[in-house]
């Protein structure tokens, strides 16, 4: 019994861990935790009401993935895309992403395209809220669902990995001037082209899909810059506790 009791406190140490690791991605990519800025395990665990350990672990998660790195005796420095790597990010999901979509045009089951739609909508009703989380958990999903119909799993691990790596951070300026909106909706029109069959159509949208999202991160960049990069933030202590149940 022992034995069992360890192994169950043990999957929740692990469910924990993952709960605070896509919080913190979530933090990151809205921006909340800024790129440049370096945070201590011990305040956020307090912020997210949790001990230090599974922030500590979380953070080690997000550090294997190139999205922060460990500063010693300080905590973990959020890492900084430059505008060179985002276009090379960017670059590198259009040789993968447009001709990925242009084959699933031509072969995939119709049921299986329209089985995407919900999360297309999902997108644009997300913009519309201003939910954030909802709009890149929604953006996400519909992306590698989308590529996972081209049967390749190791495809959707790269685009996955891209997608972290060149996170749209600092969303809330682009949601205020409602920015997020049009590229949100050309997910419903790249579905219904592929729907159409038309291989050449999604293609194009897809490559201005892309390039949309590109000018977003550089219209955001313009908008960040002036921070106080590379200082250690601190939770404000009036801020409420950060939703553990709330993360994707």
């Amino acid at each position: 019994m022992g034995h069992l009791q360890q192994r169950d406190l043990g999957a929740t140490r692990e469910r924990l861990r993952d709960q605070v690791a896509n919080a913190l991605r979530a933090a990151l990519i809205s921006g909340e935790l800024e790129p440049g800025g370096v945070y201590s395990a011990p305040a956020l665990a307090e912020d997210f009401g949790v001990s230090a350990t599974p922030v500590r672990e979380a953070m080690l998660d997000l550090a294997r993935e190139g999205l922060v790195e460990p500063v010693r005796n300080k905590g973990f420095r959020v890492t900084e895309v430059n505008e060179r790597d985002l276009d090379q990010y960017i670059e590198i999901r259009l040789l993968i992403e447009v001709p990925t979509v242009g084959r699933i045009t031509r072969s995939a089951a119709r049921e299986d395209l329209e089985a995407l739609r919900p999360i297309a909508e999902e997108i644009v009703r997300a913009a519309r809220e201003h939910d954030l989380i909802g709009y890149l958990e929604a953006d996400r999903l519909f992306h590698l669902s989308l590529l996972a119909l081209s049967g390749n799993e190791r495809l959707v691990e790269a685009v996955g990995d891209l997608r972290k790596r060149s996170r749209l951070y600092g969303l809330t300026t682009l949601d205020e001037r409602g920015e997020l909106l049009p590229s949100a909706e050309e997910h419903i029109e790249l579905l219904d082209l592929m729907l159409a069959g038309d291989a050449r159509g999604a293609e194009k949208c897809m490559t201005r899909h892309l390039g949309h999202v590109r000018s977003l991160w550089a219209k955001d960049g313009q908008d960040s810059k002036g921070g106080q990069g590379g200082q250690e933030r601190k939770p404000a202590a009036r801020r409420p506790r950060r939703s553990l149940g709330a993360a994707r």
